[in-house]
């Protein structure tokens, strides 16, 4: 059986990318997905020209790996930038490549 593994989205403002890839990395994650993103949410529409478009990056990890992803993102840009994070259950076929070892 596979270990329980954790779809995690991050949706950020676009200055945050290669943050937020580094970050997701450093914690343990062996790889993601990365788009360019727009759409409306409590603090209004996010995607002017000079800005860029928000980023989702996807990725799938542990609990565990989730869990210090969530840590670090609270401690870092939750209050200064808008950042949106949720994780649902996955099934993933050949889950361990997603485990670092």
């Amino acid at each position: 059986m596979n270990p329980t593994l954790k779809k995690m989205t991050i949706v950020a403002e676009r200055v945050l990318r290669d943050k937020l890839i580094a970050l997701i990395r450093k914690e343990g994650a062996t790889g993601y997905t990365l788009a360019a993103v727009e759409g409306e949410g409590s603090r209004g529409v996010r995607a002017s020209e000079f800005e860029g478009r928000n980023v989702q990056i996807e990725t799938i990890v542990s609990a565990e790996t989730a869990t210090r992803i969530f840590d670090r993102l609270a401690e870092r840009y939750l209050e200064a930038y808008a950042v949106i994070a949720y994780t649902s259950d996955v099934e993933v076929l050949r889950g361990s490549k997603f485990v670092k070892e």
